[in-house]
């Protein structure tokens, strides 16, 4: 029976976007520990250089690379830096994203455009910037963060909804044509989790509705999400997790 080492990952690489908090931060911190090199992507430069100090102080390896994932050229670099340091991208964790919701009859459309540049476009910039070099090793995992909401979509949500849809179209036709050449595809779909991203909720009528609605049940740690992620990614290469769902055990919708 196959079993994991206790450094899985020790010679790979990873990139992670949002590392600065949430499923990212943990995600970072999961990675490096499985042995990973890691490179710390985001805005907030402070929150990553604390990271970096904790990951390193464990043992571990990893660097800061300011990004704004909406912005093509920094993503190219944070792509260009994470080769020049690490000799390779082995694996990718798309996280960065927005959940500012809304009711569609209030019309926050700069919040709108703002969900659809983060959520899909940074996204798809980040892909564009690691596949040529996954291509060219002939390996590679990229784990595309989409959510619950691309599957079932409740009043409020229908822009973020819409932009999570389009992450889990995009992963399944990703893994349609780069199965074969060797680069695993995964999209990480969770339910309500502690993170920071109910903070860019700006609808005010929205924020009363959805009072009480995340009460009677215990929502997930980013830890439980970073977790799965860790096991999907140090899989044999002959193993392919297509999607995981993960859901808090009471959560209904």
């Amino acid at each position: 029976m196959e079993s994991f080492s206790d450094q899985p990952l020790a010679g790979h690489s990873a990139i992670v976007t949002g590392a600065s908090s949430g499923i990212g931060e943990a995600t970072a911190r999961y990675l490096a520990d499985a042995g990973a090199s890691v490179a710390l992507a985001a805005r907030r430069v402070e929150r990553l250089e604390a990271l970096q100090d904790d990951i390193e102080s464990s043992g571990g390896t990893a660097i800061v690379v300011e990004t704004d994932v909406t912005d093509r050229d920094q993503v190219q670099a944070l792509a260009d830096e994470t080769q020049s340091e690490f000799g390779g991208i082995d694996i990718l964790i798309n996280n960065a994203g927005l959940m500012p919701l809304s009711y569609m009859k209030n019309l926050h459309e700069e919040e709108w455009e703002r969900m659809v540049d983060v959520n899909l476009k940074g996204v798809l910039y980040n892909i564009g910037a690691v596949l040529p070099v996954m291509t060219e090793q002939e390996s590679g995992h990229i784990v595309n963060i989409s959510s619950v909401a691309g599957r079932r979509v409740m009043p409020g949500g229908a822009v973020y909804s819409a932009t999570k849809f389009g992450v889990r179209a995009l992963s399944e036709g990703m893994r349609n044509e780069l199965g074969p050449q060797g680069i695993r595809v995964i999209s990480v779909e969770p339910g309500a989790v502690d993170t920071e991203l109910p903070e860019t909720i700006t609808d005010e009528e929205l924020m009363d509705d959805m009072e009480g609605l995340m009460s009677g049940f215990e929502i997930l740690e980013s830890e439980d999400i970073a977790q799965k992620i860790l096991e999907a990614v140090a899989s044999p290469q002959r193993v392919d997790v297509e999607e995981i769902v993960i859901m808090p055990s009471g959560q209904a919708t």
